[in-house]
């Protein structure tokens, strides 16, 4: 996958788009409306981040709609971090059936620009796309409402000790920074199951059961 060496298309005057989302019907819809409008080409569509992750003749475009669900691999959220890795001028809204706290939160911590959901009428989804290239943060009144209740709830309390290890408050802040379980053990020269037992360790101390939960606990009590 080729990165640009930067991201001003202004010139062109047309805003290239990628589509990654594992459903036939879906990405021709998009691919179709895309064509449609006016100032807009899409450059290239894939069934899951892999395949378009391991493009090497491929642009990275100037936006990516990215679904959640991809199937059995790697996740939208996962794709977010290794494409921001990669090329970090490169703006993604998740279009997706999700709307919980979790899957939202997780999105942004990861890198996304912007959150849809795929009932999104067509004229939004472009106005989304306009207003990220133009530098915005696209997301629906709904979702814009749930970030509201999530900064309210990580809002700083006393800090708790939760009798983490230091190797535990070093693989948390990892998570915070949303790095992946293979990051994190070649970050820390450890292997995938030590950081695997430590986030079990972590998630039973801090009284939680998922990663955005964890991270979550972890901004709110100031613990990394």
């Amino acid at each position: 996958m080729a990165c640009h060496d930067n991201f001003d298309h202004v010139a062109t005057m047309t805003i290239s788009v990628g589509i990654i989302d594992d459903s036939d019907p879906i990405r021709e819809s998009l691919q179709a409306l895309l064509h449609a409008a006016e100032g807009f080409e899409c450059t290239y569509c894939f069934a899951s981040c892999e395949e378009a992750l391991a493009e090497k003749e491929s642009t990275v475009p100037d936006v990516v709609l990215m679904d959640i669900n991809l199937g059995t691999g790697m996740s939208g959220i996962e794709g977010v971090r290794q494409f921001k890795q990669r090329c970090p001028g490169i703006d993604i809204i998740m279009l997706t059936v999700y709307d919980d706290d979790a899957k939202v939160f997780e999105a942004l911590c990861a890198g996304a620009t912007g959150y849809q959901l795929k009932n999104t009428p067509p004229e939004k989804l472009i106005e989304a796309i306009n207003e990220v290239h133009a530098g915005g943060a696209p997301i629906t009144s709904s979702i814009a409402r749930r970030v509201l209740t999530l900064f309210t709830q990580i809002a700083p309390v006393p800090a708790a000790d939760f009798q983490l290890t230091r190797r535990e408050k070093e693989i948390l802040q990892h998570l915070v920074s949303g790095s992946s379980y293979k990051g994190i053990a070649h970050d820390l020269f450890v292997s995938i199951d030590t950081v695997s037992s430590h986030v079990k360790s972590i998630y039973q101390k801090l009284q939680v059961h998922s990663k955005s939960e964890a991270v979550l606990k972890a901004i709110r009590h100031r613990i990394v």
